[in-house]
């Protein structure tokens, strides 16, 4: 089921972007390229996600995006249980 969701989120991503894209393509006459970087809340990657991160430039490590993902969903829901109690 997480799987299906980042599958999901992924392609969502992609349709939110396409305007810009043309938009970007047209006004400055420049090869653009969507580039799609998702990860689920429990750590999930997409398939394509390394390959991905290698086109854009600087260091990027698909475990420190895992990572990130793990502590920012725990600590949402922190604040949602707090918040109830």
């Amino acid at each position: 089921m997480a799987d299906r969701n980042v599958v999901l989120q992924k392609g969502e991503k992609k349709l939110k972007y396409k305007n810009l894209y043309v938009e970007i393509k047209q006004m400055w006459h420049l090869k653009c390229k969507i580039i799609t970087v998702v990860t689920g809340t429990t750590g999930i990657l997409t398939k394509g996600l390394r390959k991905n991160l290698e086109v854009i430039p600087g260091k990027h490590s698909t475990d420190s995006l895992q990572k990130t993902a793990i502590l920012r969903t725990s600590h949402i829901m922190c604040q949602v249980l707090q918040c109830e109690s």
